[in-house]
């Protein structure tokens, strides 16, 4: 069985991640699942985040990176909309997935958009503090080897989910 291509959407908060999600499930010509960050700390339950945020989520998300391995080795398309951040609890996090996706056709796009556009995005929102976006990306790991970048500064979620599928399908 011919496995099914995974695509990383790396980015700080409000870059626009999961719009370029909605916009690519929104597509009939490819299908993809989705695994997501947000989706995967919700199967913790709130007072083991208060008290260890990011012992919980370091676990669950490389819980996430093997679903997604799996539903790959299925045959299936799948997105992961996530940050690939370095930290103390998560260490080595972009060798982790690399180890993990080693035979998986995987590709990490960069999405990006300017923080300052991320900070007016978080106050629209509501739901994540202004400075959250400059926060993350201190935190970021370094020397990704990235497929694509797309801009959403620039480009509506259309547009990138567009360059996305040209460049790599």
């Amino acid at each position: 069985m011919e496995k099914g291509k995974i695509i990383y959407l790396n980015g700080v908060t409000s870059s626009g991640k999961t719009s370029i999600v909605e916009a690519l499930q929104e597509r009939r010509d490819v299908f993809f699942y989705v695994v997501a960050n947000d989706l995967f700390q919700e199967m913790v339950g709130e007072q083991y985040l208060e008290e260890d945020y990011w012992k919980y989520l370091s676990e669950v998300i490389i819980m996430m990176y093997h679903t997604a391995k799996l539903y790959s080795d299925m045959g299936k398309n799948v997105l992961i909309d996530s940050i690939l951040v370095e930290r103390d609890e998560i260490k080595p996090h972009y060798q982790q997935l690399k180890d993990i996706m080693k035979d998986s056709p995987m590709d990490i796009v960069e999405v990006y958009c300017p923080l300052d556009i991320c900070r007016q995005r978080n106050i629209e929102r509501g739901d994540r503090f202004e400075s959250q976006s400059d926060e993350q990306v201190q935190l970021m790991s370094k020397d990704i080897s990235y497929s694509l970048r797309v801009d959403t500064s620039v480009n509506s979620p259309e547009e990138c989910a567009d360059q996305i599928l040209k460049a790599l399908f």
